[in-house]
């Protein structure tokens, strides 16, 4: 929860806890537009160095500006094992990742949602096409699904407390 929505709550001794809520759609915008279509899905790992995809691939255009899919700070952009890579943290311990990519920015660049972080490059294992991005993310170390963050954000809905003030 960021800071901002943390200051929505306020405690009561009587008050039930707080429960963690799922992701939100809307978290996080699209890495390519527009809107590109899925070649392969997230498929989480049983154990933490088990087998799995770690990330969704999306079908890109070669030179296709990949865009950051919010806020944060750069913290790598290089290459890996032969591919560019740009890596961002966002806020409430959300990391992002992005390859192939021949990266526009360098670690410590702070980075707006929707600001190119460079254009997409061929060259990513298993795609069906030729280029596709695998986009990844993660929370703190627990790897999740991106696409369960992009979206139309949810409505609020505020409710009175059972009780009066």
């Amino acid at each position: 929860m960021s800071a901002g929505s943390a200051a929505l709550f306020h405690s009561r001794a009587d008050a039930a806890p707080l429960q963690p809520v799922p992701e939100e759609p809307g978290r996080l915008a699209w890495p390519l537009t527009p809107r590109p279509h899925v070649t392969r899905n997230f498929e989480p790992p049983a154990t933490p160095f088990g087998p799995g995809h770690r990330g969704v691939d999306l079908e890109a255009a070669a030179g296709q500006q990949v865009l950051a899919a919010d806020r944060g700070v750069v913290v790598f952009a290089g290459q890996v094992a032969g591919q560019g890579v740009v890596a961002v943290d966002h806020d409430g311990g959300l990391h992002t990742t992005y390859l192939p990519i021949a990266p526009a920015v360098a670690a410590g660049d702070q980075v707006y949602r929707g600001q190119p972080l460079g254009t997409a490059a061929p060259g990513h294992p298993g795609c069906p096409t030729a280029v596709c991005l695998h986009w990844g993310a993660r929370r703190d170390t627990e790897y999740i699904d991106p696409l369960a963050l992009v979206g139309a954000p949810g409505r609020v809905r505020l409710k009175p407390w059972a009780e009066g003030p």
